[in-house]
């Protein structure tokens, strides 16, 4: 039986083997990594089609916003002081945000902009001006969370929140509307926590203000038309999925081997694919659920996840549309009617 010291240069050796080979394999994780996320040559892009629709939802779970030409900025979507996911509504017993899922009367609040002045708007209610300018200089900070991930927001004053309470109309409970206000991206935690570790392209600028994950969500015709060809009784529209960008062209879910997208002179990395919740049910102009919960149970036939670590993250919620987010400088404009190139 060999002595202890006699086998000494054998165990440093493999020692060393596998300090190698430990090395090597980091070095060729980032490698790739550095790989998937360097941005395309210009032979690289492959023309698919066109953006036909821009949307911002100025008030998280709110009604959106259509426009014809939005800025790009690390935030996400804008129209000058109209910024996508910019304002919230918080229940004051906890201080969490609010959604339409539990208060479907929010689909009905609308917004209009005069540069820093924002109109409230709602069937039964008299519309509301709030002056985010005057908000910001009030300086009342808040503590509060979007899916426990915490953020410091403006509170938009008495007035604003007597409104939201009374449009609501929810017996013994509160409301505050609340502001972003500055350019600061919201922090990866909370729910959004695990995204990073099966997504590695995302980054802690992608989350924009109040969005769920990440500050740009796209959905395509074709794959939202193919949805509809599967479904007997209704039709469901797009807005019902809340995307910002509505693109045409191409084949249905041709988007799941999308790298990149390119509007214009703004690159974007496509990041994730959207999970869907129980929101997609609802009527975007009534708030009332689909009967059949539709369009979840047929997505759930054939859009699940199929990375296990995806699958496991996702559970037997399905996927459709994208999260993309900036990699080209911020200030570029994209407009409807503009062509998009995309990478594989």
């Amino acid at each position: 039986m060999p002595k202890l010291y006699d086998s000494a240069p054998y165990v440093a050796a493999a020692v060393s083997t596998v300090g190698v080979i430990g090395g090597a394999y980091n070095a060729y994780q980032l490698y790739q990594k550095n790989k998937r996320n360097r941005l395309p040559s210009p032979e690289e892009w492959v023309h698919v089609g066109y953006l036909k629709r821009i949307y911002a939802y100025p008030i998280k779970s709110c009604a959106p916003f259509p426009l014809k030409q939005a800025e790009c900025s690390v935030l996400g979507l804008k129209d000058g002081w109209l910024r996508d996911r910019i304002l919230m509504i918080i229940d004051n017993e906890d201080n969490n945000l609010v959604t339409a899922r539990t208060y479907p009367e929010m689909l009905k609040i609308k917004t209009t902009f005069n540069k820093a002045i924002v109109t409230l708007q709602h069937p039964k209610m008299e519309p509301i001006d709030i002056n985010l300018a005057e908000v910001i200089l009030m300086n009342k900070l808040i503590d509060t969370n979007v899916w426990t991930a915490p953020v410091t927001v403006f509170d938009c004053g008495d007035e604003a929140n007597k409104w939201i309470t009374k449009c609501l109309n929810i017996e013994d409970t509160t409301f505050t509307l609340v502001y972003h206000g500055h350019e600061r991206h919201r922090v990866i935690a909370g729910s959004t926590a695990i995204w990073p570790n099966i997504y590695d392209r995302m980054k802690q600028s992608d989350t924009g203000a109040f969005s769920d994950e990440v500050n740009c969500h796209v959905l395509t015709e074709a794959s939202l038309d193919d949805l509809n060809s599967r479904l007997k009784d209704v039709q469901i529209t797009e807005t019902q999925f809340r995307p910002n960008i509505v693109l045409s062209g191409g084949t249905p879910f041709d988007e799941d081997n999308w790298k990149f997208v390119k509007i214009g002179e703004n690159i974007f990395q496509v990041i994730k694919p959207c999970i869907r919740c129980v929101f997609t049910t609802m009527d975007p102009e009534t708030g009332i659920r689909n009967k059949n919960m539709e369009p979840l149970t047929t997505l759930k036939g054939y859009r699940l996840a199929k990375d296990p670590e995806e699958l496991k993250a996702a559970g037997d919620s399905p996927l459709m549309g994208f999260h993309m987010a900036l990699r080209s400088g911020p200030g570029g404009k994209v407009s409807i009617n503009e062509p998009f190139y995309v990478t594989y």
